[in-house]
């Protein structure tokens, strides 16, 4: 067998280190205008986005889906 690495870029990453690294990046405000759900522009915090965006799968998708587009513009 031959031992690769995953390319897909959410491989291996918990969906805590996705908003940990949009909040770092972004911050709450602006993320609140890229994404509207009222979990990033109410009284934002990690820890009640993760709880909400665990429950709602299509939120989950626009914040994994502009993680996956901020990459290349993250430090390394």
């Amino acid at each position: 067998m031959e031992n690769s690495k995953s390319k897909a870029p959410l491989h291996g990453i918990t969906l805590q280190k996705i908003v940990e690294k949009l909040v770092e990046y972004y911050g709450f405000d602006t993320l609140g205008e890229l994404i509207k759900i009222k979990c990033f522009t109410d009284n934002p915090s990690v820890k009640s986005s993760l709880t909400f965006l665990r429950k709602t799968d299509w939120a989950r998708k626009q914040v994994e889906d502009l993680y996956i587009k901020s990459l290349p513009k993250f430090p390394n």
